[in-house]
Order: C-alpha cells, then structure tokens, then sequence
C-alpha cells in the first residue's frame, strides 16, 4: 500500500498539488487513509528517489531539479512509475511490437537463455510535439506474458504495475554518447553518424529478477539528467 501512496504523491507534485512542502504525516494519513507506519515508509520511498529533501523540525521539501532553459530526467527516480525516467504526458509512434527469440547476442548482453521469449518495441517518442527519443526495448515474456497495444501506445510500466503488480528493485543503467546508426538515423531523419547521449537500461524486479532492457537515444535540445545520491556515513 505504501507504494500506491508513494506513486500518488508523486503524482501530487508533478501536478503542482504540492509545490513547496508535503503536509504533514496527520493530514497525509487522513488524506490517504494511511497509518502513520504506511505514510512514513512512502515518503522514505520518495526521499530515497531524491525528489524530497528532509529538514529537521520543518518536514519534507520538494526538491526543485529543474534548470534554467533544460528539460530534467530524473534518472534516481526508478522505482515509482508515475516519475520513471521520462516527463510525463510523452506520446509514442510505435514502429515495431512483435514477439522474437532472443539470439546469441540478445542472450549475452542480457544473461538469459538463446531462444527466451521477448517482446519487442521500437518506438519514437514525442514531447511537445517534438522528437524526444528513440526507444528499443525488450520485455521477458515468462515476466510479463502478455502486453497490450494501448499500453505500448502509451504507458508500458503503468500497464505492468497494474496488471501484474510487478516495481523496480533495482536497475543498471550506462551513459554513453553514441553516433547514429542508419538505421536509427532513418527512423528519426536525422544525420547518419550524429552524436547524441544514450542510455542503456536493464531493470530488476524482486529476486534481482530481469524485468526489462532498453536501449534509448535521445534528441530532444536542452536535456540535462539529474543523479541523486546519498552518503550512507552522514545519515
């Protein structure tokens, strides 16, 4: 239950509900129905995703990752879907979803059997009605058997979080700058062997489980990535 508030109150800020603090724990309990216990373990949730900074006697701040002229991804947030990786309200020109056998590359860079089934999506992202990314990714079928159109549309890990109940654990994520393929050129008329940052995501669910990987380039101007981290010595 935790979680659920923990993604609705998520949701809260990115919707402007609460935009300098969060209320405190009696009125999120009344607000949410919560326990005092259940409120606390979601905001620790939050505040581990570094969206929430936390000042002794005052309570809970919203952090402010926003910078002048740029378009923030919090890359820290990965465990709540309403604030994985990507702004909100994307649309998406789905290219390919289809079923394939992982090869012998597939089942190398991802540590799973030759011949695992995978769902495949290739799809182009917009924000603002401006290309914002080229995403491939993969989905182990025996994780989530089945994907409908309207999520791979839209929201894929709304969709899974609904349907299976399945969050992130954990996740590996490489930085790159990678010059464009011709294939990816073509997909997003752009200049074969352009340079642009690129992401490779493998995510885990419980039992350090494979959930995901995806391989996402991204074009959209004035992109800057937000890290959050945490000294375990001084906490």
């Amino acid at each position: 239950m935790y979680r659920e508030i923990a993604t609705k109150l998520v949701a809260a800020i990115q919707d402007g509900v609460f935009t300098v603090k969060l209320p405190t724990e009696a009125q999120l309990m009344e607000r949410y129905h919560a326990s005092r216990n259940t409120i606390r373990k979601a905001i620790d949730l939050i505040y581990q995703q570094g969206l929430l900074r936390r000042v002794q006697g005052s309570g809970y701040y919203i952090t402010n990752i926003q910078l002048q002229h740029k378009t923030v991804v919090n890359l820290s947030a990965r465990s709540l879907f309403n604030s994985n990786l990507h702004p909100r309200n994307l649309k998406s020109k789905v290219l390919t979803f289809d079923t394939v056998k992982g090869d012998s590359a597939l089942s190398h860079q991802l540590g799973i059997p030759i011949d695992e089934e995978l769902y495949r999506i290739i799809r182009l992202r917009y924000w603002h009605d401006q290309l914002y990314c080229l995403e491939k990714a993969y989905y182990l079928r025996s994780v989530v058997p089945y994907l409908s159109t309207e999520a791979v549309n839209s929201s894929i890990w709304d969709f899974i979080n609904e349907a299976y109940g399945i969050g992130i654990a954990n996740s590996d994520d490489y930085l790159s700058l990678t010059n464009l393929s011709k294939e990816e050129a073509e997909l997003m008329d752009l200049g074969h062997g352009d340079t642009y940052l690129a992401l490779d995501s493998s995510n885990y669910y419980k039992n350090n489980g494979l959930l995901d990987f995806s391989h996402t380039v991204f074009v959209y101007p004035d992109l800057a990535l937000y890290f959050h981290t945490t000294n375990l010595a001084n906490n």
